[in-house]
């Protein structure tokens, strides 16, 4: 068992948003009663990247027991939240398109020295999705392609070439996100597929991620009645801890998406979402609104499950020794940014350039 209190234990495993380019008075108070895991950066909280350098120090300073993940969305395409002068990458379907393994590798080792740069430790990358459905509202160009082969291939090249670069990787949304009709930050989409066609296409490129060491595997908020017929995959223990936990192996950290879109709080309390995602088997949870308060309340109805017995401590401390590992892995040594005088010879230079435009070749 750990020895921090639980507080500070539940504080661990959540990843949360804030407001401003700064770190505010509320993240800080958040961060004293619970000890918080990590924090996710919107374009919000960008101004220039002397600020978010400087930013990326502040959240650091806040750590206690554990470094925190400084995390961010950055795909390319229309979902970057770091815009120039940090290089801005076209849609990852180009690398697919490309098929070009080296490609993809100079891309990702790029990717990672610019979030290095200005010392965010985690990427919610690559989408691991297979696209296989036109219509799919939310996935489209940000998936690499829609053969899975494909997919798993560039997925496992991109994840090691960002890793090999100290940024730890983030693959999603698991187990597919491709083929569905609908958008998961309006509300619960459905993955209708057998769970021969799952193994044989969803989840290949996951085999694949997990085969390459990928440090994290982000849910969907899919519904898929094959696997389980009442509860989306994050808040499914069937999905988070057996397929993925068991069948498939996965030793890293297993994130929830944000638990504030509308696939799920259609249907559940932010409250019970945090509850049923980590005993799912998620081991940390993104609130990602700028809300601490709300955040707080989220915690504190973790902090009542354990203490009531509807949460065991052992999957509380199964999912922090899971979130140390990886920290000691990517964090181990301080991950600070590098002094101003340097980012501007790193963001968006030529060769990182040259690299996009060949990307943007394949558009």
């Amino acid at each position: 068992m750990s020895p921090l209190p639980l507080h500070r234990r539940i504080g661990q495993l959540a990843i949360v948003g804030f407001g401003g380019v700064s770190v505010p008075a509320e993240l800080r108070a958040l961060a004293r009663e619970f000890d918080l895991g990590g924090v996710i950066l919107f374009a919000r909280n960008v101004e220039a990247p002397e600020q978010l350098a400087e930013l990326t120090r502040e959240v650091q300073e806040l750590a206690r027991d554990l470094p925190l993940w400084v995390s961010v969305d950055q795909e390319g395409g229309r979902v970057a939240r770091l815009g120039r002068p940090f290089t801005e990458w076209p849609p990852m379907a180009t690398l697919g398109r490309s098929g070009d393994a080296g490609l993809a590798d100079r891309f990702a080792r790029a990717l990672a020295r610019e979030l290095r740069a200005v010392g965010i430790a985690l990427n919610y990358a690559p989408v691991l999705d297979v696209h296989t459905n036109p219509a799919n509202p939310v996935i489209g160009d940000r998936a690499l392609d829609g053969r899975a082969e494909v997919v798993a291939e560039l997925g496992a090249v991109i994840i090691r070439a960002l890793q090999d670069e100290g940024v730890a990787a983030c693959g999603k949304h698991f187990p597919g996100h491709g083929d569905t009709a609908a958008d998961s930050h309006l509300e619960l989409p459905i993955v209708p597929h057998s769970p021969e066609r799952l193994r044989a296409v969803e989840l290949l490129p996951f085999r694949a991620a997990i085969a390459a060491g990928v440090a994290a595997i982000m849910s969907a908020h899919v519904l898929v009645p094959a696997l389980d017929e009442s509860r989306p995959s994050t808040l499914s223990p069937a999905i988070m801890g057996g397929l993925l936990r068991d069948e498939l192996g996965f030793d890293g950290v297993i994130l929830s998406d944000d638990l504030q879109m509308g696939a799920i709080a259609a249907g559940h309390t932010l409250d019970r979402a945090v509850v049923g995602a980590l005993a799912a088997g998620c081991d940390g949870v993104l609130i990602c609104a700028p809300d601490q308060a709300i955040q707080a309340g989220a915690l504190e109805a973790v902090v009542r499950a354990a203490e009531e017995q509807q949460l065991p401590l052992r999957v509380l401390d199964d999912a922090l020794a899971r979130h140390r590992r990886q920290k000691e892995r990517f964090l181990g040594t301080p991950h600070l940014a590098r002094a101003p005088r340097d980012l501007r010879a790193i963001l968006g230079c030529d060769d990182h350039q040259a690299i996009a435009a060949e990307m943007a070749r394949y558009l």
